[in-house]
């Protein structure tokens, strides 16, 4: 059984940084592949990032790459997300989500696949 919890969103305005963090409970979260998700109000939720239990490979979603990085402290039982310049279209909940499935996978088949562990989700909102 694996916990999540995120922290770290709130109102910024474009152009801004943040970290987002997702702590984990358990002792096996080295074992899990993490990532995020996010879901912007009206829209269908989205992947945006995952890490292998290394933290050696990793994967974005085409609109993040460049301004997005996850990385992952296994000695902490935590994963990141720093966002770098942040647009409007940034906005949304976003969700750390932990799983066995490998990181390729998740960036082929994003939400259409079901993961195994969810946090209740950060709020992120960018104005312009």
């Amino acid at each position: 059984q694996v916990q999540l919890e995120e922290s770290g969103g709130e109102l910024v305005q474009a152009g801004a940084s943040l970290r987002l963090s997702c702590a984990a409970s358990g002792r096996t979260f080295d074992r899990y592949h993490m990532g995020w998700f996010r879901q912007a109000p009206g829209k269908n939720r989205e992947f945006v990032a995952v890490t292998n239990p290394s933290g050696s490979t990793v994967y974005y979603r085409d609109s993040v790459k460049g301004r997005f990085t996850i990385s992952r402290d296994n000695a902490e039982n935590t994963v990141y997300l720093q966002m770098t310049n942040l647009e409007p279209e940034d906005t949304a909940v976003y969700y750390c989500v932990a799983d066995m499935t490998p990181p390729a996978t998740w960036y082929r088949w994003g939400p259409k696949l079901q993961y195994q562990y969810w946090g209740q989700g950060t709020q992120v909102t960018v104005s312009s």
